[in-house]
């Protein structure tokens, strides 16, 4: 566990998510959870040691796997935007290994059967604060990587926690994104407001500026190819052959290479279809 700031805490050594960890007069406030049982309950352990008061609130950044399936193992209250709250609706109670090919890291998980989601008892709309400690904390609506992604802002030690806006050294999820949206927030937080934060990622811990240009240049591109395959009116199983391309823009371990390129497939495809490909063809097909 690294301390970025008082009483600020970042966890990057298990798979799948940064964890974060704010330990206030009021008790701690978790930031997302870890996928894997063994996992959750090693970072159970490590939280025993902050010395913050009694309370706990776990905010899910958003609803993807690698960040709610270890949320009810956490034994506290959960919070999270309401566009996240009413996707677990449309899950069954039980986790059943839904997308088992989206190249996320819960997929490396043992363990998993009957995991029981845990519904955000705690929603809000556009910001929420809290006062667990002499200076507040916002909780903020950021759509782009999902319609309920969301960002934890403490301006008094100039942190912010911006989930998986930013994928530094790997490819983003796609699927439930929305990219013109998504560049808007990245434009938000490279400018005047937030110009002297530590910007943390939910998917490598502490990011520069570079790296947040970076990402906007990677999906601006993205959803220019993407446009262009759709005025040709391309099917959309011709969208891997932008993988090789963008595999070739990010520096990860050779290892990872299947699973990226199984992430981009996935990602590529489903937001082609919800965007570019009309459901009449679809249906046709």
């Amino acid at each position: 566990m690294e301390q970025i700031a008082k009483g600020i805490y970042i966890e990057d050594s298990y798979l799948g998510v940064t964890l974060g960890a704010l330990a206030l007069t009021h008790g701690t406030i978790l930031i997302d959870a870890p996928p894997c049982p063994e996992d959750t309950r090693s970072w159970r352990a490590a939280l025993r040691n902050l010395g913050s008061g009694v309370n706990r609130l776990l905010i899910n950044l958003d609803d993807h796997n690698d960040r709610t399936l270890g949320a009810r193992a956490m034994e506290c209250p959960v919070m999270a935007h309401i566009e996240t709250a009413t996707s677990f609706q449309k899950r069954s109670a039980v986790f059943k290994g839904q997308y088992p090919e989206s190249g996320g890291d819960w997929e490396h998980c043992v363990g998993l059967s009957g995991i029981r989601w845990a519904i955000p008892s705690l929603t809000y709309s556009e910001r929420a604060e809290l006062y667990w400690d002499e200076q507040p904390l916002f909780v903020e609506h950021h759509p782009g990587p999902t319609p309920g992604a969301t960002w934890v802002v403490i301006p008094g030690a100039e942190v912010v926690f911006v989930g998986d806006l930013v994928f530094p050294d790997q490819p983003p999820f796609l699927s439930s994104a929305d990219l013109p949206v998504w560049i808007e927030s990245l434009d938000l937080l490279i400018s005047a407001a937030f110009r002297n934060y530590l910007v943390v990622s939910s998917r490598g811990g502490l990011v520069p500026l570079e790296t947040i240009r970076m990402q906007r240049r990677l999906l601006k591109y993205i959803l220019k190819r993407l446009t262009a395959l759709a005025d040709r009116e391309s099917h959309p199983e011709v969208t891997e052959t932008l993988i090789p391309k963008l595999l070739s823009e990010i520096e990860f371990s050779p290892d990872r290479q299947d699973q990226y390129q199984q992430r981009l497939a996935y990602g590529l495809y489903h937001y082609y279809t919800r965007n570019f490909w009309p459901n009449e063809i679809i249906e046709e097909e």
